[in-house]
Parts: structure tokens; C-alpha cells; sequence
């Protein structure tokens, strides 16, 4: 919402500066996001005359000017290159030391071809005042010379921008920023009643509504015998201040009641307009060309005003082009109406119209202000396009609901902790358009038919505490009680934290991709449920609630590769959506690697790197599962994962059958041909929500781990086993024999071939022992020794390998 500081003024008289009028408005909740204030940018910039204009000695395009600068000195000289630049030329003059906003440079004292410079001649666009580059700026013979260029220009209006929430539609309109403003002790608010105009003669156009729902108000006349043109200078320089375009005057008079008023409004050539008018839902396939020359196609979803003829305009969003006014019309109806905010919305989203009506209407409009907003345009009409008025046409209701709130005065010390006597009280809400009555402890508050947003005790409270000062409320310690502190963070946070801390250790980078996929890829990792279907997807192949993390992390991976980048490692920690509910969401951790991107590094090395594969996604895994606190002796790896995996380089991480963590490995070919992807790609995923909670155990004092000061013994096992056994069960069968002496169990060999039966295989463990108490004799290691060998011919049927 932009507005300048003398548009404000018509509504506020006050003599603060903008500065703080600036700071009040953040202050009371109307965020100022910019203040564009030209006449203090362009304050160096001053009004000088060229005296001569001479052909630079060495260059064909350039002039050597001698410039008077207004300031009594010797004439300044200046090179310039502009076409236009001659003798007796005013224009506007930068001194060095400037800054220049169109070229983003500060001024010095220069030297072109030779020639020195103590200055330059601007044009439009080096001063950002327009895009006008070809020449410089041409000012009347008799501006005053040595003047400020910004002030005798009418530039000493600084304009300023807010920052809406979605709530405060009043403000939309700069007669609400000032009633907040006088609430705020800023000035005095303006306020003059509208009077109605008479009407001449009964409107000729008649209304009707077929959904008052979709309609609950509408208000109409006619003005016969108008003359349109340009509207006057101060309206045009208003809109301009904006960013606005001036049309004519009777579409800038409906742009200026939008933006003072929070008011839009339309107005239709009359005599395009056949017949009466009706507000009624589209029909199937209609079309409108609106204002904006757009061919727009209808549905029954979308409230439309139409006449014998056919659709005319969209109701609160924009008007059609067939019944523009131009400057040939003659007769004008005007409309005010109301309008159902959700639709409004719909239709502005179905069919991608942001308009400055549908801006208001779908945040609500003062109801109120229907009949007086349509008396307050037909006046503005009169007064620059003369006309004769009809009278009001007046269909549903004009008036919002009441709405009068019990409101106890001890509820703002209850709710902020701030004393406001009653009569400050009563002085902020009367400034806001309340009306507060009674003289107990509770009194009535009458909401204004403006304040849509007000709708309790704790509203009040709060439209008061924001007049007062959030400062001013008082900072208090939270009564924490003498119960321990529980956990900032959940379990399922904390796990989320070192996740990315593990997989950003391993050489990973994060990303975060979109929540949504396309229907095909998320069918592909098990989801596409009508369910998780989005009803109104912001684009087509983003349609899905995503089953799996790992389509958004390919898709960035292959963007990386496409652009030169193969060597890729990226991970994501985020939300998956299981089943057939949006509520079985899940949190999941992710990784995909390509090309040079193992666990050894980044890219080809002297030292060795190499291509990343299976392993360094398994790795990637166990990584976040150790550092989530999963209980890494009870993982179980089994060979083969999800169908989106290679069935011969991929694995599944499970705590039994039941209860399956995830899966890694090399992506199947069917996958990277559906993802589009270049392969090989490694990836993982593990869902955090599945590991196991930890056990409660004591807090006692435990005693410090010391390091055993007694020499470890390894000893080296081969066991001869049936080709499926796994080399994960000979290992826990060792660590199982004694779990206090034992401290270590590795597989450094599995060997199949010659000297080797078929269908089986030699595995190689080494056993590190470490004794605690005692340096152990030859006798009680080799007593450990053939229990190891004991408990892994029982667990798995191996035999030592001769």
C-alpha cells in the first residue's frame, strides 16, 4: 500500500515529520517497508544554464559546455554528450561528488579526451524521474537558475510504503492509516460526512442478484451528459505518485476512491450496456475480454455481472473491455457493491488476476460505506465530467451486523500487564471508530462496521495495547515452578539436528526440495494416493504429496550434473507422507551421491578418491543412525531393498522384520530412466520416526571409562559357512562370548573360490581382547579362543578353515 505524505495529510492535520510518522505506523502495526523520499535524494542536483556549447577538440559526439551554475562562481565546464545539449539550454546540473541513482555512481572531476570535466548535465533517466535517456533534460527558459531541482520540480513529496497484515483491510485506503495515525496522538483525524446527491430522474437500469451470497449488497445510478477527458493534474500526479497509469477521468476516479477509501468501484459506458443487469454465476464456457485485453473462460465458480448481451464484468476483480469508459462516453452507471471474499479469491487465483479490487474485496470492505462510497464517486464525477444523476439503485442489505463486545477494563492489565485508565481507554477506541459505553467494570464496545477483524475481549485489548505501545508492556519471567526443566527440544528434533550434523560431516550438502512431486515418480517410491493428491496444485508435474525424499534430491543432483557439476553429494532431513492420510507424515533422512562423490571426498584426488557406490550410501545410513541413537547392535542388514533400488547393489536396515528403517544402495535403471537422471546414483533414506525411543536408565553417577593399562591380544579366526550365511551373524556369535573381555570384532576377508567347497565361503574375523583386571595367560586366551569357535559352529555351523 503506497500513499504520499501529502495524500495523508488530506485526512490527518498534522505537522510531524515523515520520519516519525514512519515509526508510528511500525509501531502501531502498519509496517513501513520504504520511504521514497526524491527531494532528499536528489538534493545535490541544481538548475543551470549553458552559456556555450563548443565541439569537443577530439571527439565527434561530444560538446564542451560552459555552465552557469546559479551560485554567483565562474561558469563550470563540462563535457557532455547528449544531442540537445546548446547555448542558452537550462537543464538540471550535478556537482562532483554526487551520486548519480540512474547510474548507480558518485561524481567526480574527470578527464574525457583530454578535456577536463567538473561536472555533468542529467537527463530523466540518471535521475530516475523517468526512462528518457536520449537527451538532457529540457527545463522552461525561466526556471530559476542556482534553484533546487527537486523542490522547484514538486518532488518534495515523499511517498511511503506499508506492509498490510491480511487483517487490516481498512488500512487499505489512507483514510484508515490516518484514523490509526490521530489514535496514535499523530494529528487530527479528518473526517467530513458525505452528502447524499440528489437524483434527478429514476435510474433506467435495473438490478437484480440471483445469490445473495455471492452479492450481499449492490448499489447503481447513472450519470447522463458526462464529458470525459483527462482528469485534473493534482489527481493525475496522486496516481502517478503511486506507480499508477493515468487513464481518464472516470477510471481514475474509481483508482483513487481504491486507494483513499479502501473503496473499489466500476464504472461502465452506459450505452454499451443492454438492457438491465443481473449478478449471477457464470455459465459453462462463457467468455469476457477484460480491461487488461485478456480472454478469460467462465465457469459456474465465478460470480459475474452481465446484461441481455452477456457477461460484462467480474464481479470484484476487474471490468470487461466491450463496456469501458472512453472518452467518448457519454452516460456512466456506477457501481458500488459487496462481495463474497472467498470467492473473490477463487476466482482471482483460478484465473491468475491480482487487481487492486480483488486486493480489498478479498480481505472484506467496509459494508457500510457502499451507498456513501457510490455518493462520494458521483460527486467527484460532477465536479471534473459535469452530469446529471439518476437516483441510488439499491439492491440486498447496506449495512454490516452489529456487533457490541462485553468487555471488562481489567482485561488489559490481565492480558498485558499494562495499567490504561478508563478514559484513555474510551479516548483510543472513539479515535478508532469505536464506541464504548457504560461506567462498571464491564462496559459495551460497539465494533465500527469497518473492523471485520474485531471480534472479542482479547481484539480490544489488543487495538488498545498497540495505541499505548507494545514497548510499554512490561517484560515478566515466566513462573517456571520448582519442577525440573523439561527438554527444549523433542525427540524427534533432536534427532532431526544430528542427522544434518552427521551427513554434513560425511561431506554432504544440505538441500531442501519441493514438498511436492509429480504423479509418475511419486507412484514409482510407493505413494500417488488419491489422497495425497493436491486439489489445487501450483503446478502440474508438482501434484503429489511426496512418499520418499529421494525424487526432489535426483532432480537437484541432475540440474548439477546438467550445468558441469558431476561430482555431487546432497542430503535433505525433512517430511515424507506415508499411507493414505496427510496425517501419516513422517520425518526422513536422505543422501544421493554421483559420480566423484564417495566418503573419501569430493571429486578425483592423487590420493585415491574414487566413484561412490553402494557401500558409501550404507555408510551414509549408519552414520544417521548411530548419531540419532539407534541401537546399533540390534541392526540386521539384508541384502536386496525397496523395488526403487538395484536388486543386486542395495540393502535394507531393519531392527527385525517389522520394523524396517531403510534402504540404500544404487537406484535401479527402471528409476533413473522415470527420474531422468544420469546414472549411477547412490542414494539412502532412513525414517527417523521409526527408531526405537531410548530406555529411561538412572541418572546415578557412573564411573569415568579409564583406559585399561593391560596390552591387548588379537587373535585372527577363518570360518568355513554356507554362502548365505551372513558375515553380520559371525560377528555378534564372537561379540556374544564374553561382552566384558571382547572389544572389538572385524571382518577383514570372505573368500570363495579354490580350496573352497561350492556353496560355500571363507570368512576372516579378527578378535580384539582386552583384559580390565589382569594380563591374561596363554591358557584363558586360548580358553576364549575355542568358546569363540564354539558359539559360531552353534550360531551359524561354521568350522575353521584348515
Amino acid at each position: 500500500m503506497k500513499f504520499t505524505l501529502s495524500w495523508l495529510k488530506e485526512h490527518l492535520d498534522t505537522d510531524e515529520p515523515v520520519e516519525k510518522l514512519a515509526d508510528k505506523l511500525t509501531m502501531i502495526g502498519l509496517e513501513v517497508e520504504s520511504i521514497d523520499d526524491r527531494a532528499k535524494a536528489l538534493a545535490p542536483f541544481t538548475i543551470a544554464r549553458v552559456i556555450s556549447a563548443e565541439q569537443h577538440p577530439n571527439a565527434d559526439r561530444l560538446r564542451v559546455c560552459m555552465v552557469d551554475t546559479g551560485d554567483g562562481a565562474a561558469p563550470v565546464q563540462v563535457v557532455c554528450g547528449a544531442p540537445n545539449a546548446r547555448a542558452g539550454l537550462v537543464s538540471v546540473f550535478s556537482a562532483p561528488g554526487s551520486f548519480i541513482p540512474g547510474k548507480n555512481i558518485t561524481l567526480g572531476v574527470g578527464t574525457i579526451r583530454g578535456v577536463e570535466s567538473r561536472g555533468m548535465l542529467c537527463s530523466a533517466a540518471e535521475l530516475q524521474i523517468s526512462e528518457d535517456h536520449d537527451g538532457i533534460m529540457e527545463l522552461p527558459a525561466d526556471a530559476p537558475v542556482g534553484a533546487g531541482y527537486a523542490q522547484w520540480a514538486g518532488l518534495g513529496d515523499p511517498v511511503l510504503e506499508i506492509n498490510l497484515t491480511p487483517n487490516r483491510q481498512d488500512c487499505a485506503g489512507v483514510h484508515g492509516i490516518a484514523r490509526d495515525l490521530s489514535a496514535a496522538d499523530m494529528g487530527k483525524f479528518k473526517d467530513p460526512a458525505i452528502r447524499p446527491i440528489k437524483g434527478e430522474f429514476p435510474c433506467p437500469v435495473k438490478v437484480t442478484v440471483e445469490d445473495a451470497k455471492l452479492c450481499p449488497g449492490f448499489a447503481m445510478r447513472l450519470l447522463r451528459g458526462v464529458k470525459n477527458g483527462p482528469s485534473p493534474e493534482w489527481l493525475q500526479e496522486r496516481l502517478i505518485s503511486i506507480g499508477l497509469r493515468p487513464i481518464n477521468a472516470l477510471v481514475d476516479i474509481t483508482n483513487f476512491m481504491t486507494y483513499d477509501r479502501a473503496r473499489p468501484l466500476h464504472v461502465f459506458d452506459a450505452a454499451k450496456v443492454k438492457g438491465n443487469l443481473t449478478v449471477r454465476r457464470a455459465r459453462e464456457g462463457e467468455t469476457l475480454t477484460a480491461l487488461d485485453g485478456r480472454a478469460y473462460t467462465l465457469d459456474a465458480g465465478i460470480c459475474v455481472i452481465a446484461d441481455e448481451h452477456g457477461v460484462e464484468s467480474l464481479a470484484g476483480i476487474m471490468g470487461g473491455e466491450a463496456s469501458g469508459c472512453s472518452e467518448q462516453t457519454i452516460d456512466v452507471l456506477i457501481e458500488s457493491a459487496l462481495w463474497n471474499e472467498i470467492n473473490i479469491a477463487q476466482t482471482g487465483r483460478k484465473l491468475g488476476i491480482n487487481s487492486d479490487a480483488r486486493y480489498r474485496f478479498e480481505r472484506g470492505v467496509d459494508p457500510a460505506f457502499m451507498v456513501p462510497g457510490l455518493e462520494l464517486a458521483t460527486k467527484l464525477v460532477m465536479e471534473m465530467c459535469g452530469g446529471t444523476p439518476s437516483e441510488n439503485v439499491v439492491v440486498g442489505n447496506a449495512f454490516g451486523d452489529d456487533r457490541v463486545i462485553d468487555f471488562p477494563l481489567t482485561e488489559v492489565k490481565r492480558l498485558a500487564g499494562i495499567d490504561v485508565p478508563p478514559p484513555e481507554m474510551k479516548r483510543i477506541l472513539s479515535h478508532l471508530g469505536f464506541m464504548m459505553a457504560g461506567n462498571g467494570p464491564v462496559v459495551k464496545v460497539a465494533v465500527p462496521s469497518w473492523r471485520s477483524d474485531v471480534h472479542g475481549k482479547a481484539d480490544i485489548v489488543e487495538e488498545i495495547v498497540r495505541m499505548v505501545g507494545v514497548d510499554k508492556v512490561p517484560m515478566t519471567p515466566f513462573d517456571r515452578g520448582d519442577a525440573p526443566r523439561k527438554p527444549i527440544l523433542t525427540a524427534i528434533q533432536l534427532r532431526t539436528r544430528r542427522a544434518k550434523r552427521a551427513l554434513a560431516a560425511r561431506g554432504m550438502v544440505e538441500a531442501v526440495t519441493w514438498s511436492f512431486i509429480a504423479k509418475p515418480s511419486a507412484e514409482l517410491f510407493g505413494g500417488g494416493q488419491p489422497e495425497l493428491t493436491l486439489a489445487n496444485p501450483i503446478a502440474s508435474d508438482l501434484s503429489e504429496m511426496r512418499p520418499s525424499l529421494l525424487p526432489g534430491l535426483v532432480a537437484a543432483v541432475q540440474a548439477n550434473v546438467d550445468r558441469g557439476f558431476p561430482d555431487v553429494a546432497l542430503f535433505e532431513v525433512g517430511q515424507v507422507f506415508k499411507g493414505d492420510r496427510l496425517e501419516d507424515q513422517l520425518i526422513a533422512a536422505a543422501g544421493v551421491r554421483h559420480g566423484f562423490a564417495s566418503s573419501k571426498g569430493i571429486g578425483r584426488h592423487w590420493s585415491g578418491s574414487a566413484t561412490s557406490d553402494a557401500l558409501d550410501a550404507k555408510a551414509d545410513a549408519l552414520a544417521v543412525l548411530s548419531a540419532t541413537g539407534a541401537p546399533m547392535q540390534a541392526l540386521q542388514i539384508v541384502p536386496g531393498g525397496a523395488t526403487w533400488l538395484h536388486p543386486g547393489r542395495s540393502g535394507t536396515i531393519q531392527i527385525g522384520p517389522q520394523n524396517v528403517l531403510g534402504y540404500f544402495g544404487e537406484l535401479h535403471p527402471r528409476a533413473l530412466e522415470a527420474l531422468r537422471a544420469d546414472g549411477p546414483l547412490m542414494a539412502f533414506e532412513v525414517i527417523l520416526d521409526r527408531l526405537p525411543d531410548a530406555k529411561q536408565r538412572s541418572t546415578r553417577a557412573k564411573p569415568i571409562l579409564e583406559l585399561s593399562p593391560f596390552q591387548p591380544v588379537s587373535r585372527d579366526f577363518a570360518f568355513i559357512v554356507d554362502r548365505s550365511v551372513k558375515a553380520g551373524d559371525i560377528v555378534r556369535s564372537a561379540q556374544s562370548v564374553d561382552k566384558k573381555l571382547i572389544a572389538d570384532v572385524t571382518v577383514f576377508d570372505v573368500y570363495e573360490g579354490k580350496g573352497i567347497d561350492d556353496g560355500k565361503k571363507s570368512v576372516a574375523i579378527a578378535v580384539t581382547i582386552q583384559p580390565r583386571e589382569k594380563t591374561l595367560t596363554d591358557q584363558e586366551i586360548d580358553a576364549v579362543a575355542a568358546k569363540i569357535v564354539t558359539e559360531v559352529n552353534k550360531k551359524t555351523g561354521g568350522v575353521l578353515r584348515a
